[in-house]
Order: structure tokens, then C-alpha cells, then sequence
């Protein structure tokens, strides 16, 4: 592992009026002291839609912001943002902490979306051109699936009217009520499903890190993989940061104060391998 404090977060959907972020320098306090930022998949959305413009001024900033006040940065994909970076998932710390978005870890993506039928069009069509040998790899998984992401529209992210903004967004979260019920069973079963496929795929891990769901929350298996999902900076529920130095992981909760996102208070500590 490098030397320093690493800091991972992700989802903050920047340049989404859902997120709580309007400025990224609202962000700054988060990644003072901190040697490499790790962006763990949306950090914003990247995806074709009707405002272009906005969406190529979000990327320009997120690109300048970052390296500009952390030592390093590095930006993994998500499904909202797939086609931008070339890093999809990494392995720290000896390859005891596996880090990936966590869209990777369902079979359609996003199972509570209302674009499930044409995702799972779409992969299906490209596990056509796929050798049947390498169904299963994770990495072409993982590949395969930021194609797919990259081809979905923008939704309510687009939306630059306020009004319009918050009528689409209950129409694509809320509506209609069966699709909570997916919320709800994916928020159950994303962390076995998490800890099963990286059991099968990082069988050296203890560790794996995620995003997607929003759903913040640290669940050890029976297995000894432990999964850790930081959230996001979208009400309601918040989020967490993970910090790695050459001897522990921890969970920290992140707050929302003055108008800033800083550090809170430690949810959990977890010593490295080796230490």
C-alpha cells in the first residue's frame, strides 16, 4: 500500500439536484490530511442526455477539483459515470481490501430502475459476443457491464427545471410502489451477494468496499469477508468514508456541518493483514 492516509467515498452524484453537493469545494474539509483520494464509482453522470452542456462542465470539474487538492486521486467507474475513468475496481493493501462500485454484484445493475428490461436487453446482447468461457470472468463482468451503463439515458439526472426535476424524480424512485420493494430487496441481499462474488473472485480478501445502493452499513460474513458500503451524499440515509494507512481500516461517518462535508465520529476499526 502507498504511504499515507487513502480516503474512499463514493456517490456523490455531482451536478444531480438529489445530491447534497452544489460545490465541490464543499468537499475540501474531507481530504485534508489525505495522501490518495479513491472516488469509488458515481461521482457524477456521464451518461448520453439532453444537457449535454451541463453534463461536459460536471466532468471538466470533477477532473480540475480533485488532483488539485489531494497528493493523488484516483476515480473508479460506476454506473453512472462508466466511461469515466479506465479503472474499474482495485485491490489495496496486499489485496486484503477489494474496492468496486457495487452495480457489478447484481445481474441487471440497478434491479429497482425502471431501465431493467433494456439493461438486461443489453446484456444479454453482449454476452452474445462473448465467449461462453468467459461469462463468469469478473473482470469481463465488470467490463461488460460499464459498456451497458454507458448506452442508458439519463432520467431526472438531466433535468435542469426545478420543478420538473422533482416531479421526474418521483416518478422514477417511487413510482410505481412495487419499485421500493426492489429497494428494499436489494438493500437485503446486496451485502451476502457482495461477500459471495468476492469470495469467489478475491478469495484473498477480507475486506470489500461498495457504493451504489446508498445504503451505508458494515456487515461481516460468516466467511470472514467484511462488506462495507459508504453511502452516498444523497438524502437520506448519508454516507461514510473508509480510511486505509499501512496498519488499520476505519470507518468514519461523514457530516454535514456549516455548509461543509467533514469527518465524524469512528463507526468501526478493523486491523490490516499482517498486523
Amino acid at each position: 500500500m502507498s504511504a499515507g492516509l487513502i480516503r474512499i467515498f463514493s456517490d456523490i452524484h455531482f451536478g444531480d439536484r438529489a445530491s447534497r453537493v452544489d460545490r465541490l469545494a464543499q468537499l475540501r474539509p474531507l481530504l485534508d490530511g489525505v495522501d490518495h483520494a479513491i472516488l469509488n464509482g458515481d461521482s457524477l453522470d456521464t451518461r448520453p442526455g439532453p444537457s449535454p452542456g451541463h453534463t461536459a462542465a460536471c466532468r471538466s470539474e470533477v477532473q480540475a477539483f480533485f488532483p488539485a487538492v489531494c497528493a493523488q486521486a484516483t476515480f473508479l467507474t460506476g454506473n453512472h459515470d462508466a466511461d469515466f475513468s479506465p479503472h474499474h475496481a482495485l485491490d489495496l493493501a496486499g489485496g486484503d481490501v477489494f474496492v468496486v462500485h457495487g452495480d457489478v454484484f447484481f445481474d441487471n445493475i440497478v434491479p429497482w430502475s425502471q431501465d431493467v428490461p433494456l439493461i438486461e436487453r443489453r446484456i444479454a446482447a453482449e454476452l452474445e459476443g462473448l465467449p461462453v468461457s468467459l461469462h463468469h470472468d469478473f473482470d469481463q463482468r465488470l467490463a461488460l457491464f460499464r459498456r451497458v451503463a454507458a448506452s442508458i439515458p439519463q432520467r431526472h439526472q438531466s433535468e435542469r427545471n426545478r420543478l420538473k426535476y422533482a416531479w421526474h424524480y418521483l416518478a422514477d424512485t417511487v413510482w410505481p410502489p412495487l419499485r421500493m420493494l426492489r429497494v428494499f430487496q436489494a438493500w437485503r441481499h446486496a451485502p451476502s451477494q457482495a461477500a459471495a462474488m468476492t469470495k469467489r473472485h478475491r478469495p484473498a480478501a477480507r475486506f470489500v468496499i461498495a457504493g451504489h445502493t446508498h445504503r451505508p452499513g458494515i456487515w461481516p460474513d460468516a466467511h470472514g469477508i467484511t462488506v462495507i458500503n459508504t453511502g452516498s451524499f444523497c438524502p437520506p440515509l448519508g454516507g461514510a468514508v473508509v480510511d486505509l494507512t499501512s496498519e488499520q481500516l476505519i470507518v468514519r461517518q461523514v457530516k454535514f456541518f456549516r455548509g461543509e462535508f467533514q469527518v465524524g465520529a469512528t463507526l468501526a476499526a478493523f486491523p490490516l493483514a499482517g498486523q
